[in-house]
């Protein structure tokens, strides 16, 4: 088994910035075609556009709300057109907000519940028809057909009222992923789940920006003593969506640094 994914085509959203941006670039570095998906066009103009513009590159990106169906249809449909084909999808795409449990106004519950859970779910169902369907068309029996990586957060596991919605949405997803990863296997495609902490995303810099000493409570509370760049989930993702994991699907793989082993609660966790 070989963990390249050279001539594979993946749909990866949330690549305007943070982790989702790191995991295309490290695709493309690795000779994927990769169709960067994010609602923030300016975003995706100023990191891909001069890439994207280039003679014979293999990266490009589709701007629009990746909540409403259509925008996924259109999505699909513009991957096909420029790639031909869909081998991987990496579901990047996802907001922190914080909560406030006590208040059904302000627990955002069901904002992130939307953001985080459906949009992955929404585009799962839907690449995953299409990859169905063309196998069929084309009597693929034998041999994978897919592979889907969803983005989550150890923060599933931890019991932060200030971050009720974002941990529900979170734990949502990684239940989402074993039952798809059941509905899918009969298919021949692998729906696995990069949970991760302690990992410089976009908003984790946000929040290091406005209060520095997070930071250092971090770094103290992580076993391996630091904060890891984002290009760091890139490669695991990488391993899943590549044939080296082949006998994996229904999987959570946690790259937190050690800090659910010993982490306190009120530890931020993003």
């Amino acid at each position: 088994m070989s963990f390249s994914i050279a001539g594979k085509t993946a749909i990866i959203t949330g690549a305007a910035n943070g982790v989702g941006l790191a995991i295309a670039r490290h695709f493309e570095a690795q000779g994927a075609n990769v169709m960067c998906a994010d609602m923030d066009e300016e975003s995706l103009a100023n990191e891909i556009g001069d890439a994207a513009e280039t003679e014979g590159s293999r990266i490009s990106y589709y701007a629009g709300d990746l909540r409403e169906k259509l925008t996924v249809a259109n999505l699909l449909s513009a991957t096909i057109d420029a790639y031909d084909s869909v081998d991987i999808v990496v579901n990047a795409s996802r907001q922190v907000l914080t909560s406030d449990p006590l208040n059904a106004d302000a627990d955002n519950v069901a904002t992130l519940l939307e953001q985080n859970l459906m949009t992955s779910l929404r585009i799962t169902q839907q690449i995953s028809r299409w990859m169905i369907a063309r196998a069929e068309k084309e009597d693929r029996t034998t041999g994978p057909l897919g592979s889907i990586v969803n983005l989550s957060s150890i923060a599933a596991r931890r019991a932060q009222p200030e971050l009720l919605g974002f941990s529900i949405s979170s734990a949502a997803v990684d239940q989402m992923t074993r039952a798809m990863a059941v509905a899918l296997a009969p298919y021949r495609i692998r729906v696995n789940a990069v949970a991760f902490g302690s990992v410089m995303s976009a908003k984790l810099q946000d929040v290091i920006s406005d209060t520095p000493e997070f930071r250092d409570s971090i770094i103290e509370n992580t076993p391996l003593g630091r904060i890891a760049p984002a290009a760091e989930i890139a490669e695991t993702v990488q391993y899943l969506a590549s044939e080296c994991s082949g006998f994996m699907t229904g999987q959570i793989l946690t790259v937190d640094g050690g800090r659910t082993l010993v982490d306190p609660v009120r530890v931020p966790t993003h």
